[in-house]
C-alpha cells in the first residue's frame, strides 16, 4: 500500500511522506529509557463508548487506517466501548489481518464505571486494588486473544487501596510475562512518585490531558517529572474534543485565529499544526477521533517542523488572562 517515503523541503519546514498518498508516514520511538519502542501517535478507543456502531467490519477499518499510517500503538481500558472494545479488537486481530507483535497494545484498569449487564458498580470510582487489578488484567487478555500486554497502567490512583499491595501484584504480573511495562494515567507528580517507590521497575509513562486550550500539565510539574524519569508522557484530547476547530468560545476562537495565521506559512491546516505544537514538547498525542480526516490530520502534524517563536505564538494565544 505504501511507496517508499521521500523528503520534501519548503520554507525550511522538513515534511515526510508516502510517495503515493502524500500522508506523513509515523517512525517508532522508545516511550521512555526502559522502553517500548511505541508509533509517534497512539490510538485510543476512548471515545468508543459514545459509538453507537461498535462492530468488527468499523474497527477493522480504523486499524487498518492507523497501520498504514504508522501507528501501531493502540490504548484501551476495560471499560472503553461500554466494555465491549477489548472484546471487539480480540476478534479483529484473531482474523489475521495483523499479527500480534506487529502491533503494541496498552490497557488499563482503575476507572470503575457503572453498566448496566456488565458489572454491579453503583457508582463511578477508582480501584487500584491488587485483587482488581489481577481480575481485571486477566479478563482483559482474555477479551483480547493475547497471552500478555504491552503496557499496562493505572488509570488514576486509589488512596483507600493498600499501595504495597497494588505494586506487589503489578510486580507478579510482570514476572509472570503478563505485562511488559507499567504505566500510569491521570497521576499527580506526587503520585507519580508515591508508585515508583514502590515497584521493582521503571514507570515507562504518564497520560496526561494536554492540548493548546489546556496546559496545566505544563504548569503542575507533569511534563517536568515525565522528562526527569526519561519518559514520554501521552497527551489525551490533542485537538480538545474538536473544541480547537468548531469551539466558539473566547480562548478557541483566539487560539483558531492564530493556527489559521501560521497554517499558510507551513502549508498546513488548522488540527495538524495544533498538534505540532504537542510534538515540540515530545509528547505522544493519543487519537481518540472515529473521523478518517482528523486520524491523517494528527499523523501529518509529525512533517512539520514548528519554529521556535511560533511555538510560542501558540503557546500565548491560548493563555487565559484574569479578567
Amino acid at each position: 500500500m505504501k511507496k517508499s517515503a521521500f523528503r520534501q523541503f519548503a520554507n525550511g519546514h522538513c515534511r515526510v511522506y508516502c510517495a503515493e498518498t502524500k500522508d506523513s508516514i509515523l517512525e517508532k520511538i522508545y516511550l521512555s529509557d526502559a522502553g517500548p519502542k511505541v508509533s509517534q501517535a497512539v490510538y485510543s478507543f476512548w471515545r468508543w463508548s459514545n459509538t453507537p456502531d461498535l462492530s468488527e467490519s468499523v474497527m477493522e477499518k480504523i486499524v487498518g487506517l492507523c497501520l498504514e499510517l504508522g501507528i501501531n500503538s493502540f490504548d484501551h481500558a476495560d471499560h472503553y466501548g461500554r466494555y465491549e472494545c477489548e472484546s471487539v479488537f480480540g476478534k479483529v486481530m484473531a482474523n489475521r489481518t495483523f499479527k500480534r507483535d506487529d502491533i503494541v497494545l496498552f490497557t488499563k484498569c482503575g476507572l470503575c464505571i457503572p453498566e448496566q449487564g456488565k458489572n454491579n458498580y453503583s457508582i463511578r470510582h477508582r480501584n487500584t486494588s491488587a485483587k482488581h487489578i489481577t481480575q481485571t488484567l486477566e479478563q482483559s487478555l482474555r477479551n483480547l486473544r493475547t497471552d500478555y500486554v504491552d503496557i499496562f497502567l493505572l488509570d488514576g490512583l486509589d488512596p483507600i487501596s493498600d499501595l504495597e499491595e497494588t505494586a506487589s501484584a503489578l510486580n507478579k504480573l510482570k514476572s509472570a510475562g503478563k505485562i511488559k511495562h507499567v504505566g500510569i494515567a491521570n497521576f499527580t507528580v506526587t503520585q507519580h512518585q508515591l508508585l515508583a517507590n514502590t515497584l521493582q521497575f521503571p514507570i515507562v509513562t504518564n497520560h496526561v490531558n494536554l492540548n493548546v486550550l489546556n496546559t496545566l500539565s505544563l504548569d503542575n510539574g507533569q511534563l517536568d517529572y515525565s522528562k526527569q524519569r526519561y519518559m514520554h508522557a501521552i497527551a489525551s484530547e490533542p485537538l480538545a474534543g474538536g473544541r480547537i476547530e468548531k469551539g466558539t468560545d473566547l480562548q478557541a476562537k483566539r487560539v483558531r485565529a492564530m493556527l489559521i495565521e501560521l497554517a499558510e506559512k507551513y502549508g498546513t491546516n488548522v488540527e495538524s499544526l495544533a498538534v505540532a505544537w504537542i510534538n515540540k514538547l515530545g509528547v505522544i498525542p493519543l487519537v481518540g477521533s472515529l473521523q478518517e480526516s482528523r486520524i491523517r490530520n494528527i499523523a501529518a502534524s509529525f512533517g512539520i517542523d514548528l519554529e521556535h517563536e511560533d511555538w510560542y505564538r501558540i503557546y500565548e494565544a491560548g493563555k487565559v488572562w484574569p479578567d
